[in-house]
């Protein structure tokens, strides 16, 4: 099988994992390319979508079979942007991962399967990372080893849709007259690379990196 990979950014940390999945299962049976662009998209039989910021129109998916989403919300619930952000915000702890087929109405394909996993009130940004990553893993997983005989089922149409926004630099700004416990979400999610967590105050701008310490 002919696969493809478009994730837009080499810095997001999903990146290498997605590369170590691509080496792992390189065989005579499966080939596989890992693009951060739909220009170098070359075709073939399974396309996903892992972190895309591109939209391909129905005319850049027809060179695939079929192309996925992984898209991390209970789905129709939570369409849109870092869904698994806003759901820890709200104060989830358990999140369904969906593996959909993409098409022109964003998050509104037919879903193949769905995984949930358990995010500890506890876990900072990285262990969530991972523990969202390795659902990923796994969907892409079961893609593969079921292309042939899997059976799409539609989106529910009893529930309402609902969407959540772009996240921005400033999405990470903390409140000086909040406590810590108050906004400990909001700090744990905080991409502490790209999008740290910050206040602002006497004119200042200061960052916030986040870690645990054991206490011994």
């Amino acid at each position: 099988m002919k696969i493809s990979i478009l994730c837009s950014s080499q810095e997001h940390p999903i990146y290498n994992i997605l590369n170590g999945w691509m080496n792992s299962i390189k065989s005579t049976e499966h080939e596989i390319e890992l693009v951060r662009r739909k220009s170098d998209l070359s075709g073939g039989d399974l396309l996903f979508l892992i972190s895309c910021s591109e939209i391909l129109n129905q005319k850049d998916r027809s060179i695939y079979k079929k192309v996925l989403v992984i898209h991390a919300s209970d789905l129709p619930r939570g369409r849109g942007w870092s869904p698994h952000i806003w759901q820890i915000l709200e104060g989830q702890t358990e999140i369904v991962v969906s593996l959909l087929e993409a098409s022109d109405r964003v998050d509104s394909g037919d879903i193949w399967h769905q995984v949930k996993i358990d995010i500890p009130k506890s876990a900072l940004y990285d262990e969530i990372n991972n523990i969202l990553f390795d659902a990923e893993i796994e969907l892409m997983n079961f893609a593969v080893s079921n292309f042939d005989v899997v059976s799409p089922c539609i989106q529910r149409t009893d529930i309402e849709s609902s969407y959540y926004s772009k996240r921005s630099p400033e999405d990470s700004k903390l409140d000086v007259n909040l406590s810590i416990a108050d906004q400990f979400n909001l700090m744990r999610v905080c991409d502490p690379k790209r999008f740290p967590a910050f206040f602002k105050l006497y004119g200042c701008k200061y960052k916030i990196l986040l870690e645990k310490v054991s206490d011994e």
